[in-house]
């Protein structure tokens, strides 16, 4: 699903807006601070979910309080913020959900992105419905069985056929080709955004509504809305090659960080941290749950996680 230093601290914190649609192509847009001669200055990608929005957060709190930097921060939708790191606009994007295309492109051939390590979190998107549901329905957990469902999880938008939601139509998914080739009589209906689906899903949960959506983990929302996976046909390599004929569920894949070239050799301390940055799912959902659930803001959640953890973010400074 994902994709992204003077004395003087002056970051730009406008996370907690970042919940809405897709982001605007950042690409032609260089930030104020990227490439400023001779200032410590870190620009770092951020992708409209919270979890992504986590990475930041802790990450610019800590190259700014510890480490002295000044760090900007761009929104950039997942295919584009490649572009923007491979130019040099953003120095680094710190949760990516897999695009071979890009990697293969930037990574293998131009060279002018390098891998920076793996975040430590393990995404995996997959269809669920609520737990309540799945206790009263146990069969509802085997996509063989979803048509039985499907006139319970009708809606205004979905028209005759079950509804199934997804978040922003700028994440990545395979859920029409699903619906299309394992002959499934729903209808894919995106909210917008993540904030719209989490919106959804709470509305649906508060009335015991059954529904189907596509969600990913981690994610905060599942200790708030507990849900159950429909199990897919089984991933196997290569089943999703083809984006038209894709008939599997998706992979769990091990999250991964990427650096501007220019910036991984010449980034000094900044880029060391970033490389090191490496925290786990639990970490990540606590951050995303005080920005999202308990609406502080991302400063305040990274420090609250900060002061709590100074044993796990002190080793990214030293090593």
């Amino acid at each position: 699903m994902r994709r992204r230093t003077t004395a003087v601290v002056v970051g730009v914190s406008s996370l907690a807006l970042l919940t809405g649609c897709g982001a605007a192509d950042m690409t032609k847009q260089a930030s104020p601070f990227a490439n400023a001669q001779g200032a410590k200055t870190v620009t770092l990608s951020v992708q409209s979910w919270v979890g992504a929005q986590a990475n930041v957060a802790v990450a610019q709190y800590l190259l700014e309080h510890e480490l002295g930097y000044r760090v900007d921060t761009v929104q950039v939708d997942e295919v584009p913020a490649w572009d923007a790191l491979s130019q040099g606009r953003v120095d680094a994007l710190l949760e990516d959900w897999g695009h071979p295309e890009q990697e293969q492109r930037y990574v293998q051939d131009k060279k002018t992105i390098v891998n920076g390590g793996g975040l430590g979190v393990t995404g995996h998107i997959g269809w669920y419905v609520p737990t309540y549901f799945a206790k009263q329905h146990p069969d509802v957990t085997d996509w063989k069985n979803l048509d039985k469902y499907a006139d319970q999880m009708r809606t205004a938008e979905s028209g005759a056929k079950g509804q199934l939601m997804d978040g922003s139509p700028s994440y990545v998914t395979n859920d029409k080709a699903l619906v299309n080739n394992l002959d499934l009589n729903y209808q894919v209906v995106f909210a917008g955004s993540e904030a719209a689906q989490i919106t959804q899903i709470k509305q649906f949960a508060k009335e015991k509504k059954p529904f189907l959506t596509y969600w990913y983990a981690p994610q905060w929302l599942f200790k708030k809305v507990p849900m159950t996976e429909v199990k897919l046909p089984a991933y196997k390599e290569g089943c999703d090659a083809d984006p038209a004929k894709v008939a599997c569920a998706y992979p769990h894949t091990p999250l991964q960080k990427y650096l501007n070239a220019d910036f991984a050799e010449s980034g000094g301390k900044a880029a060391r941290f970033l490389k090191n940055f490496k925290w786990t799912t639990e970490d990540q959902n606590e951050v995303s749950l005080l920005i999202a659930d308990q609406k502080l803001s991302p400063e305040e959640a990274a420090k609250k996680w900060a002061d709590g953890h100074e044993s796990t973010w002190r080793a990214w400074l030293t090593r």
